[in-house]
């Protein structure tokens, strides 16, 4: 089974291929057949591996095996979290080609088949980039994912906006991607290697009883810098928000579902094989990094969530905050910390790409997604806004969906004030949601004054040419496949378990923590809806507290729109993790 390992990434790209090849000469529903075959079948392969994943499977690309222990081949790993994160990425992309089913005009002559083709690259660039065994692979699949989803994000190309949100989008994320390709000079340079368990022991090996030098550092910081870009981390963030306002929204269900959850599972891939040896970064150093980007990013992302009009960039900021819960529960380095974040996460993939999907429907009716306008229009899409309300609950740790899972695993490995993190990040959050939930499909409350609101999304455009004459049901049945899902990762029997067991055998040397539900968690999860339930009433019946205070205007100004901006934060950024860092190299 482990020779079928390389057709992950094979098959989306060579259905692209055909795609491109002669889409322009298929009528339109050949081409999307076409495209949700290949994702389909190449989803339904992720999940026949992962359920033999047991033991993790090696292949070596080409049949380029080692001789004496070395290689030139590409080696590619079949583990629990690879596959699951394949299989994930498999059937989000199969969701977003679902929905897009009838959501865009018929492409021009000539160009049928091109949205299709790029979301199967963009499949098959992160599938590439879940299973990559070497770190320079892995950066080959990293750029072929930013590439596409720079296409992708600026689609709709007679749009100043989306090329705006696009440039910016590609030209942060290109920095980071050069960053991490001068880390990865900087660990062949060290050791000669590139697999990344090579790399591990040539570290090692190196160090000696010397432990990590400045180059291990440097290495480790541009490395984890393009990791964290992606991510969307505090202060590497700022592009996510502008591309999410302008990206269609197939696509921001992928970029908020899953490509951003590949950061952070690149950060987790990473450290664990690459530095977490006594030649690379120690673990006290990873965790006070960790744990601070983590922290600012949670904090930074509830508050901006809080105060946005614009619902995507609502959501998106949302990922932001949730993407520090993840990194938060990552770096505290214990298994328990890493089985809450795999559920997490993939409950999280399921939610925020229902809620877009949710907001798309908001979109094609009503050519809007401002929450203001939009006030009391939604009362007819009543499946619409129930979706939305359970999308919030859950954001906010409802047992029993899959995030409350997560998030209750998490807690307990956190522990103390970092658990309070996780409640109100994730209570605000979904607050926020709720409230656009009672103002927009309830029409509760009185009209707030533009003044007291962030950015407008009342300006965006329609994405189909015309509007349709009822909501197709893909766009209906899909967000609430994506809800039940996450759902059945809170409530399928020996689910959690299972999810813990192939994560602590990859990553935790075979220590094995048990996942489930616990009588805290729960409790913890309630509590955190309720106070989302009730930042929402307030917000509704007393409009003013979406007035960002004093405290909160230097955050917003941050978010100028201004690429230069974002690049000096970019730097500012790197420093910050290496200064993070840096006690560690001192003491060796």
């Amino acid at each position: 089974m482990r020779h079928l390992l390389p057709l992950l990434a094979a098959l989306p790209l060579l259905g692209a291929a055909l795609l491109v090849a002669v889409g322009r000469r298929l009528p339109r529903i050949a081409a999307e057949i076409t495209g949700f075959v290949v994702s389909g079948g190449t989803a339904a392969l992720a999940v026949v591996l992962l359920l033999g994943s047991s033991p993790p499977m090696v292949e070596w690309v080409g049949g380029w095996l080692p001789v004496a222990g070395e290689s030139v081949g590409i080696v590619v790993v079949g583990d629990g979290p690879a596959l699951g994160m394949a299989a994930a990425v498999s059937l989000l992309t199969l969701a977003a080609l679902a929905y897009s089913w009838r959501y865009f005009d018929e492409p021009p002559h000539g160009h049928r088949g091109a949205f299709t083709a790029l979301l199967l690259v963009f499949q098959g660039a992160m599938c590439g980039f879940a299973v990559a065994g070497d770190l320079f692979n892995a950066f080959v699949f990293f750029e072929l994912m930013s590439v596409t989803a720079y296409a992708l994000t600026g689609y709709r190309i007679d749009e100043a906006k989306a090329v705006q949100g696009a440039l910016t989008f590609g030209v942060v994320n290109s920095l980071g991607a050069y960053a991490m390709l001068m880390g990865i000079g900087l660990l062949y340079a060290r050791t000669g290697e590139l697999a990344m368990t090579k790399i591990g022991r040539g570290l090692d090996t190196a160090a000696g009883h010397g432990g990590p030098d400045a180059l291990v550092l440097a290495s480790f910081v541009l490395v984890m810098t393009g990791l964290l870009v992606k991510a969307a981390a505090v202060p590497f963030h700022f592009w996510l928000p502008d591309a999410h306002a302008v990206a269609p929204t197939p696509v921001c269900m992928l970029l908020s579902g899953v490509m951003v959850e590949l950061g952070a599972y690149g950060v987790w891939r990473v450290y664990g094989t690459v530095f977490a040896g006594p030649g690379g970064i120690p673990a006290a150093d990873l965790t006070r990094a960790l744990v601070t980007l983590g922290t600012l990013t949670a904090a930074t992302g509830a508050v901006m969530c809080w105060y946005q009009r614009h619902i995507k960039r609502l959501l998106a900021y949302s990922t932001v905050a949730h993407t520090g819960l993840f990194l938060v529960g990552l770096g505290v380095l214990t298994p328990e910390g890493d089985d809450g974040v795999a559920l997490y996460l993939l409950g999280h993939a399921g939610v925020k790409a229902a809620l877009f999907a949710c907001t798309g429907v908001l979109l094609d009716r009503f050519g809007s997604v401002d929450e203001h306008a939009l006030q009391g229009r939604g009362r007819p899409l009543r499946a619409t806004a129930v979706m939305f309300a359970v999308g919030g609950v859950a954001l906010a740790g409802l047992p029993p969906f899959g995030t409350a899972l997560g998030k209750s695993v998490a807690e307990e490995a956190v522990g103390g004030p970092l658990t309070v993190v996780y409640v109100l990040a994730s209570a605000i959050t979904a607050g926020a949601v709720l409230r656009v939930t009672a103002r927009v499909f309830l029409g509760l409350g009185p009209r707030p004054r533009d003044a007291e609101y962030e950015t407008s999304g009342s300006d965006e455009q329609p994405e189909t040419g015309t509007l349709l004459s009822r909501v197709p049901d893909t766009m209906t049945v899909v967000p609430a496949l994506l809800l039940a899902a996450a759902l059945a990762v809170g409530v399928a029997p020996g689910f959690g378990d299972l999810v813990a067991r192939s994560v602590n055998e990859a990553g935790s040397g075979g220590a094995h923590a048990a996942a489930h539900w616990t009588a805290h968690g729960a409790l913890l999860g309630v509590a955190s809806t309720a106070l989302a339930a009730a930042l929402a009433a307030r917000a509704v019946t007393r409009p003013r507290w979406l007035a960002a205070p004093g405290w909160a205007e230097p955050l917003r100004r941050l978010q100028s729109g201004h690429v230069g901006d974002y690049v000096a934060w970019l730097l500012v950024g790197a420093t910050v993790l290496g200064a993070l860092a840096l006690p560690g190299v001192l003491g060796g």
